[in-house]
């Protein structure tokens, strides 16, 4: 199970390029459905990319999420909404690219779908590229949940529950309290989230008075 009560077997997985990650880590965590966020270096073939040294790789966010709760339809809207997918050339080598890649035909084919629907309705080609899906490297801890550790209170707050950085990425409360901190969801309505999560009574109450007791 995971923090929000969710059971991962029944989760689905996306990894996407939208620029630079910390923003696009932070919209998709404040998405009811997305159960895990964290960021990282996909899309190439450098065998230990860093921040750094980051290779033929991209920016990239991995996305685990319910699709009975949240479509690849409505992830990805929300992608190509958010961003402007024009790949330049050479600009900082690949560090940053609109990019989908796919684990499977299933997921190839839904993302195509997608592309030609929002190219219709765009009425302009999308240079989003669609490519398979060949290992994710995780980022470095500072760039986990980027805006939500520039709140120290938050993450005092958060180390009652969370004893390590990995459980911290890998936390949907963090995921959402990110997507706050960086103005895309507001308390009220992830407290009210919250109060609908699979939990013990008991186990929820506590996360919604410590999310009542964070000082931004």
């Amino acid at each position: 199970m995971n923090d929000n009560g969710t059971d991962v077997a029944k989760l689905s997985t996306i990894t996407l390029g939208m620029g630079c990650f910390w923003s696009p880590e932070a919209l998709f965590g404040s998405l009811p459905g997305v159960i895990r966020t964290r960021v990282g270096y996909a899309g190439g073939t450098t065998e230990h990319p860093t921040y750094r040294e980051m290779g033929d790789h991209s920016e990239t966010v991995e996305l685990d999420f319910d699709p009975e709760i949240l479509s690849y339809e409505a992830l990805l809207e929300t992608f190509w909404n958010h961003h402007n997918p024009i790949n330049i050339n050479g600009y900082k080598g690949r560090q940053y690219q609109s990019l989908l890649l796919f684990r499977d035909r299933q997921q190839e084919e839904a993302f195509r779908r997608a592309k030609e629907r929002m190219e219709a309705e765009k009425g302009r080609p999308l240079e989003t590229e669609i490519v398979p899906f060949r290992g994710f490297h995780l980022a470095e801890p500072r760039h986990q949940k980027y805006y939500l550790k520039r709140y120290p209170d938050a993450i005092a707050k958060l180390s009652e529950l969370y004893s390590s950085e990995e459980e911290l990425t890998n936390s949907t409360l963090a995921a959402r309290l990110n997507g706050l901190a960086k103005g895309f969801a507001n308390r009220e309505r992830l407290l009210r989230e919250i109060g609908q999560w699979p939990l013990d009574p008991a186990a929820r109450d506590g996360l919604i008075a410590l999310v009542r007791r964070i000082r931004w």
